[in-house]
Parts: C-alpha cells; structure tokens; sequence
C-alpha cells in the first residue's frame, strides 16, 4: 500500500519539530550512567501525553512504554544515558544548553542516543494514529547504564522482567543506515606481582613493572594476529590503563596491571581471549601473571545491584534474516532509497539482546557513531522525522501492509 507509507512519510514529516522539541527537552535534562531519574521524568510525560497505552519503570530504573496488546512482541530500544562532557574548553556552547541551528540538534546525547528515543517516541505516536501496532504488542524501551555497561539494562530485561521478543530494533546512530551486527568486547585486567625494596638497591627486589611492561609489549604484537572478518573487520586488543603499588617513590613497585580493551570479531570468544593473553604472558616471560575478566555491580538509581561480567557478545544477524529483509523493505517504502546495510563500530545493547540472549537484531539510528563522545554533539533535524517513519513503516512491513 504505497499510500499508507506516503501518509507514514508525511506524517513524521510533520512532526519533526516536535521531535525536535523534545530531543532538546532531553538533552536539557542531563542524565549520567546510573543518574537517568530526571530524564526518565521526562520520557514519562511524553509517553502518556502522546496517548501510550501503557508506561512503567522496571526494576533497573529503565522507562519501557508499550502500543498495542498484539500476541507477538517486537521492541524498539534507546539507551537514555550519555557519557560525560568531558573538557569544556573543547565545546563551542553549554553541552546542555540544547538548541537548534544550521538544521540540527545540539548538545550531548544529540546522537548518542537521545535522538533516536525521541524519534522512536514519536513513531509510537504514529502507530497509535494509523493504527500500524496490529498483531503486535509494541514495546519502546529507555534503558538505562548502557554507557558504563552495555547490555545490562537488556540482561535484566529478559532474565527478571521476563520480557523477550520475537526482534528488536536498536536506535544508536548509524546516519540513516541499516545496521545488523557489530564486534563484541571484553574488559579484562592482567596482574604482576613482585617484591619491593629501596630503589638504591633495585637488585634486592622484582620490579613488577618491568614484568607488565614486558606483557604490555607482548600484547601490542597479539593485536597484530588476532582474526578478521569480511563484514565485521579485525578483532583488537590494546592497553589502555596502567596501575602500580609502591611503598613509595623511592621504592621497586611490588604490584602492578594492565586493563586491556579487547574486540572480538566472529569466531572469537571469551576463552579464546582469555587464553591468548594467557599466552601473551607466557612469551612476556611471566606465565605467573593472573588474567581477570572485570565485573560490573554498580547500584542503578533505584538502588537495584545486578552484576554482569563484562563480557560483551560479538552478534550478526544474517542479511537474509526477514527482519532484516522487513526493514530493507520499510525503507524503501518510507524514505523512497536504497538503504545502506552496514553494521556498527561501537558496541550497542545488541551484546545482550543478540549476543548473550539470541534474539534477533537490526538497527538504525538518527545522528552520526562519529559524534558519539565527542564535543559539539548534534544531530540533523531531518534525521529524526526519517527515523520515525522508518520504524513506523517497519511496523507495517511486519504487519503485512
């Protein structure tokens, strides 16, 4: 019905101020990694305001509103929260003074993510209004601590709220693209132990830095061999903070770590990673070294502690997948293109949706990944009525329209 998409196209069109509007409503309301109360208060009052059949907050603190009582289930998910503004001589303007000019949104969360929650906000409008949830019950979920800990918000989410559907479509930016995969990674530390002394007789001692420099070198050539994929691209390791214990500057360090960043392409996993930094230590020298895959339990601000290794899943849904062929066709009925499918850098809530719980995933997003943590954050207007009419429009594709 190519009329229906004319009318789903239009409509968002339509309301792209108002989109907008609210984008800088929730830019104005800053909400840090386990701070998200107050711009939950805010996604709370559009929802109902905007006629939402139903809004709760889980136990995690993340919003979640539904559209339609449909016997299948289908989510949309935005992360609510953003990094900090980091040094404030590198932004032109107040990172929370939200305004629009040259045809964007700035400020932080422009792109990362607050668009695409306020773009998929206002497509549950339009399915309200055209009545496009159908066979479906229509979940919008504004998940919470994605940025300390991807995926958390969406392992609490299927393992205690019980809540599992059929897909879900991510709306991190991607410019408008089809995204359906993207590396996974780890966080892990690698520990050295030694024995201090006086640094005038550093041979009474074992310097323990010298040992996590040795595998600190060691895991700089690992990077060089780790696999590659034709979609996904190469798996990465790297050292990205270093930690010692002195009993004081003039002393040899007894202790000392190296966190690493590792991201995992297809074929690799926990062990594998594990088991080459194992093997990076042993060519080091120091087979003795202790290999930690970190944990994150950092109470969520309704208090609520729900641990997570902080292992995140590489996960690729197939191009031949019909959700990704629906939103291929949605696309095109809705934005009158050829979409591009490509997949993201970054890493998303797909880690626990698609990668730990098996459920289907694709994504598009308002904004660019470029402007994700940076300064001067913004996000194209035009970007934001586009990405309503695209997840109203796959609503309908699902729907057989």
């Amino acid at each position: 019905m190519a009329d229906l998409y004319t009318r789903i196209h239009a409509r968002a069109k339509e309301l792209e101020p108002e989109i907008a509007r609210f984008l800088c409503d929730l830019i104005r309301t800053p909400s840090h990694s386990t701070k998200e109360q107050e711009v939950v208060a805010v996604i709370d009052r559009e929802m109902r305001a905007l006629g939402f059949d139903e809004v709760r907050v889980d136990g995690l603190g993340s919003i979640i509103g539904r559209v339609g009582r449909g016997k299948r289930l289908v989510a949309f998910d935005a992360h609510i929260d953003t990094v900090y503004p980091g040094d404030r001589a590198l932004w032109r303007f107040d990172p929370f003074d939200a305004h629009i000019a040259d045809g964007r949104v700035w400020g932080r969360g422009a792109s990362d993510q607050k668009g695409g929650l306020a773009a998929m906000v206002y497509a549950g409008k339009i399915m309200k209004e055209l009545d496009l949830a159908g066979d479906f019950t229509v979940l919008f979920t504004g998940t919470v601590i994605e940025e300390d800990c991807d995926g958390l918000c969406w392992k609490y989410l299927v393992d205690e709220e019980k809540i599992r559907p059929e897909a879900v479509v991510i709306t991190e930016p991607t410019s408008l693209r089809i995204h359906r995969g993207q590396r996974g990674r780890m966080e892990m530390m690698v520990h050295a132990k030694g024995v201090s002394c006086h640094g005038s007789a550093p041979e009474r001692g074992d310097n323990a830095v010298y040992k996590i420099a040795r595998i600190a070198l060691e895991i700089e050539k690992l990077n060089a061999r780790l696999a590659d994929d034709p979609f996904l691209g190469k798996g990465t390791v790297t050292v990205t903070q270093v930690f010692f214990s002195s009993p004081s500057a003039c002393s040899v360090p007894d202790a000392a770590s190296i966190q690493l960043d590792r991201r995992l392409t297809v074929g690799e996993t926990i062990d594998t990673a594990v088991a080459e930094v194992k093997e990076a230590c042993r060519r080091a020298g120091h087979p003795e070294a202790v290999v930690e895959v970190l944990q994150y339990a950092e109470p969520a601000y309704t208090g609520k502690v729900f641990p997570m290794q902080k292992y995140f899943p590489t996960w690729v849904t197939p191009a031949a997948s019909p959700y990704v062929q629906a939103a291929v066709a949605a696309y095109r009925a809705a934005l009158g293109a050829e979409p591009v499918v490509d997949k993201w850098t970054f890493s998303t809530n797909g880690i626990a949706i698609a990668g730990l719980a098996g459920i289907p995933c694709l994504g598009l997003g308002p904004g660019h990944e470029k402007e994700a943590h940076a300064p001067n954050e913004s996000c194209p207007v035009d970007h934001l009525g586009a990405a309503a009419a695209f997840y109203a429009a796959f609503m309908a594709q699902l729907n057989g329209r």
